[in-house]
This record gives structure tokens, C-alpha cells and sequence, in this order.
């Protein structure tokens, strides 16, 4: 059994893993991230990139609130290469809780979160689309951050400084001896193959998976799993944030990335995070309470639909998700007499930065290192492995750097074959088995109307041509990547959205025998069965 060591093993490559990554290497520790499937499998690339102002928990959890307003200010200055400095807007309409409204200025100024009134002939000349049933407007210092690009970069630069990182790495088991975790036991699920990582301290980063790993070692940790879905717009609608002003609820956000918009989001309890899936009830809920801030969502044209877990960690009684607290939780399991064993979860992808800096500092208290934490100061360099993700860069540098023998791959996101060379050769340190499924997580590959149907094949057909996949493997991974990509198109599958969903089916069960399965919205072959 292959074995590995390091003084440092970091389970999750999620944002705040990978941001420990990078804080823990700058203080000079060496570290080795493992991650199940791969970066930002997660929640973290399962939320609507809302950078907060903080202005959305002034109510309810006015701690969240701050750290949000101090972590966006801080991630604004050394990360501006993934953060989109939008703006936003906090709007009522009609109908709206009143006293919550004629509240908000004051709950915002006591976190010191700017907030500014605006007429509502302003407010609407700022972003037309919003409703005439205006009653109430504040402008906010709301943002869109790319989370791929952000974890991404962050383990880029961590590598540059020796970490280290392993994908499609299941962890199954723990060693455990004098209260301690002597080995974590591994399973490369594309491979079949088992290793192990010894390390002097194992720090747990798995996000809604937190509690079934720590399980793994004998602690405990209760997490209310809160499913949220998100629907994506195939035109940008905004040029800002647009908030519901009003308790957090359903359907209150949309967010302006790039291209295209994210509308969302909502609130379900589950029993597992491995049953988070967008829902058709879900997508119907979201548009018909969204359209009362902006109508025009009512016949917007929607591509996807992707959803994520929230891990909630329960301090008392279990209650509503959205009563329970958005800050994070930093758990020494020395109190499981698992002396070497910490857990952080919880937070928002804005608090990210601030979550890994707390986590290393308890990291190197407990190994005896007395260097500082950098990442609050120092930029956060833009990298090769992240460079692709943003919207619009890859026609921008097909076209300024165009190879006459170059060919598009990807026609609704301009992805050529270039691009896709430049992206296998700029992550050897993360390539796993599933190439098909890095490159789109890598890039804008299969996140365009057609998403992954034209583009999918062609893609694969490349990574045969250079010898990247071989016999069954590249069908395989296709079968899968396009799977995953279906269950966010079967949620808003009407008007022209269906069209597109026939000619996509007929082509992959018509041309490569593949079936689709309507129960479950996943694409099987034949010798599957």
C-alpha cells in the first residue's frame, strides 16, 4: 500500500481548505490537501458567489454580519482578480414586512455596514428591471466573488510555497492509538487502489461531511444539512446584487456573474448531503416568489439549476435552517480525547479566509510554530490554474491570440482546443482519472445553454486524440459528466430550454447508446446494465 507523509493533512478542497492550504504553507508548514472528488465539489461550488456586505444577517446574527463586512473589505483588496465589485441593492416591494424595512438602516449602522437610502426613481434607474411595486431601496457594498477561481488560486499558490494535493481520495478509516489518529486511510475511488497519509495532525475541512468523518474517529459533531437550489439565467439581468429586504427567506437573491445571473435560493432540510439535487417544486417556488421584486423572471430564459448543503452545526435543539447561526465552528477534538484531530465548518464562502486563518493558528499552537498568519496583508496571486474559469476570457484570448489551426470545442462559452491543452498542462499536481470533469470544473466547458451536449464529445474526442484517455475511460467519464450536467437542465426544462434537451437526448442515446434514466436524470450505457 503506497503511503504518504506530511506534518499536516488537510481533509477537503473546498474554499476553506484550500485556503488553509495556502495560510499554513506561507507560515512555513508543510501540508498535503486531500479531496474526495475535486476542488470545490462541494459547497463551495454549490453557492451563488455572493460576496457579502453583511447587510443580509443584521437581524438575525449580527457576529455573521460583521465578519462579512471585514472579510469582503479584505478580500477586495488582495484577491481582485475573483471578486467582481458590483454593488448591490436591498429592495422591498409591496406587501413586505414594513417595520423591518423602516429597521434596517439602524440594524445596519450598529455593525458599522454601510447603507445608503435611495429614492426609488433611482433605485430604478440604476437597475431597470426591478419591480414598480418599489416601496423601499438601500444601496449596499455587496460583490460577486468566482468561487473556483478563489480556491483554485489559493492552491496554486500554496503549491508554489510545497503544499501538496490529492484528488478523487475518499477517506474510509482512521488508525487510531494512544488518542491519537496514527494513519488516515485512503481510497482513490477512480482507481480502486488504497493508501494511507501519516501526519502529525489531521485537520477536517469536509464541509456538510464534517460529522461523518470526525464519526470516523470517534467524535461527534451535529449538523443540521440544509439543501439550497439556485437557478442560473442565460443573460445577465443586473448589474448588481439584488437583495429581498426582508428576513431571510426563499427566492431573495440574485447575483450578477459574468454572463449570467444566479437567482435563489432556498432553505430544505435532508437527511444526507448526499442527497442534494435541485428540485422542479424548488425552480417553480424560486421564480414565482423572485418575480415580485423583478417580473421579468417570470419568462426569463433559465440554463441550470444546482444546488449545495449548508452545514449547520447545532449547538442546542435543532430548530428552522435559517435560524441556526452562519458562523463557523472550530472544534478541537482533544475534547474526544482525539488529541490530533481538528474540525472547522460552518461560515459563508465570505468568511472563508478568516475560517483557515483561525484554523491555522490553532494548528500551530498545537505543533509549537510561532510564525504569523499573511493571508489578511498578502495578495493573492492570480494563477493559470484558475485564469479559465472567468466568463468571457476564453473568446477574449481565442480571438487576440488566435492559432489558425486552432478549432472552438465549446461554442456557447468560445472554449478552444488551445484553452483546453493550456488547462491539462497547468494542473499536473491535481490531475486524477476524471479529466472530462477537472476541465469543466476548470473552466466554462459545459456551463453554456447547450450545457456539455455539442461540447462534451468533442472534448472527449480531444483527450483520445492526445492520448489523455484510453479504451472505456473516456466514454465513462463522458456518461458521467454529462450526467451531471442533466440533473441541472432537467429542473427547467420548458420552452425552448426542452428543445434543446430533445436534440441533446436523441444525440447521446441515438449516436453512443446510452439510455436516460427519467427517474433519477441520469444517463447510463448499455454495458451498465
Amino acid at each position: 500500500m503506497k503511503s504518504f507523509q506530511t506534518r499536516v493533512l488537510i481533509l477537503g478542497g473546498g474554499a476553506t481548505g484550500t485556503g488553509l492550504a495556502r495560510d499554513l504553507a506561507l507560515r512555513g508548514v508543510s501540508c498535503l490537501l486531500a479531496e474526495r472528488r475535486d476542488i470545490n465539489a462541494g459547497a463551495s461550488g454549490g453557492n451563488h458567489g455572493l460576496l457579502h456586505s453583511g447587510a443580509r444577517y443584521v437581524a438575525s446574527d449580527m457576529e455573521a454580519a460583521v465578519e462579512c463586512r471585514e472579510e469582503g473589505a479584505i478580500l477586495k483588496a488582495v484577491a481582485p482578480q475573483c471578486i467582481e465589485d458590483t454593488g448591490g441593492l436591498f429592495v422591498a416591494v409591496e406587501g413586505d414586512d414594513e417595520q423591518y424595512v423602516a429597521d434596517f438602516e439602524g440594524m445596519c449602522k450598529k455593525s458599522l455596514i454601510p447603507a445608503r437610502q435611495l429614492d426609488l426613481g433611482e433605485a430604478r434607474e440604476l437597475e431597470p428591471l426591478l419591480s414598480e411595486k418599489l416601496i423601499s431601496a438601500y444601496a449596499v457594498e455587496d460583490g460577486a466573488v468566482d468561487p473556483f477561481m478563489l480556491s483554485l488560486d489559493n492552491m496554486a499558490h500554496a503549491m508554489t510555497h510545497g503544499a501538496q494535493s490529492i484528488r478523487n481520495a475518499k477517506v474510509v478509516g482512521f488508525s487510531m492509538g494512544d488518542g491519537r489518529i496514527q494513519r488516515a486511510l485512503f481510497l482513490d475511488e477512480t482507481s480502486g487502489e488504497s493508501f494511507e497519509v501519516e501526519a502529525d495532525l489531521i485537520v477536517n475541512a469536509t464541509g456538510a461531511w464534517a460529522g461523518l468523518i470526525a464519526a470516523l474517529a470517534g467524535a461527534e459533531i451535529h449538523i443540521l444539512y440544509s439543501s439550497g437550489s439556485l437557478l442560473v439565467t442565460q443573460d445577465r439581468l443586473t448589474k448588481r446584487v439584488i437583495n429581498r429586504l426582508r428576513k431571510a427567506s426563499d427566492s431573495d437573491i440574485l447575483v450578477p456573474g459574468g454572463t449570467v445571473s444566479v437567482l435563489g435560493t432556498t432553505s430544505v432540510t435532508i437527511d444526507s448531503p448526499d442527497d442534494c439535487r435541485p428540485t422542479v417544486a424548488e425552480t417553480d417556488q424560486i421564480i414565482e416568489d423572485a418575480q415580485a421584486m423583478i417580473p421579468v423572471l417570470a419568462t426569463t430564459r433559465y440554463i441550470r439549476a444546482y444546488a449545495g448543503v449548508r452545514p449547520l452545526v447545532l449547538s442546542g435543539e435543532s430548530g428552522d435552517a435559517r435560524s441556526v447561526s452562519r458562523g463557523f465552528s472550530l472544534i478541537d477534538h482533544a475534547r474526544d480525547n482525539v488529541d490530533n484531530f481538528i474540525t472547522i465548518t460552518g461560515g459563508k464562502l465570505t468568511t472563508y479566509r478568516l475560517m483557515a486563518e483561525k484554523t491555522a493558528d490553532m494548528v500551530c499552537r498545537k505543533l509549537g510554530v510561532k510564525a504569523p498568519c499573511l493571508t489578511r496583508t498578502e495578495s493573492l496571486p492570480a494563477s493559470t490554474m484558475g485564469r479559465w474559469t472567468e466568463p468571457g476570457l476564453a473568446p477574449k484570448s481565442w480571438v487576440r491570440n488566435r492559432d489558425e489551426d486552432d478549432l472552438i470545442l465549446c461554442e456557447c462559452e468560445m472554449v478552444s482546443r488551445n484553452s483546453i491543452d493550456s488547462i491539462i498542462e497547468n494542473m499536473p499536481g491535481m490531475r486524477g482519472n476524471s479529466m472530462l470533469k477537472a476541465i469543466g470544473m476548470r473552466s466554462r466547458v459545459g456551463k453554456g445553454p447547450c450545457q456539455g451536449g455539442f461540447c462534451g464529445l468533442r472534448i472527449t474526442g480531444h483527450l483520445y486524440d492526445q492520448g489523455h484517455v484510453s479504451e472505456a475511460q473516456g466514454l465513462m467519464e463522458l456518461k458521467t459528466f454529462v450526467g451531471r450536467r442533466w440533473r441541472g437542465f432537467s429542473p427547467v426544462l420548458w420552452g425552448l430550454p426542452m428543445v434543446q434537451a430533445d436534440l441533446q437526448e436523441a444525440l447521446y442515446c441515438g449516436a453512443l447508446d446510452m439510455e436516460l434514466d427519467h427517474n433519477t436524470d441520469d444517463f447510463t450505457c448499455e454495458d451498465d446494465e
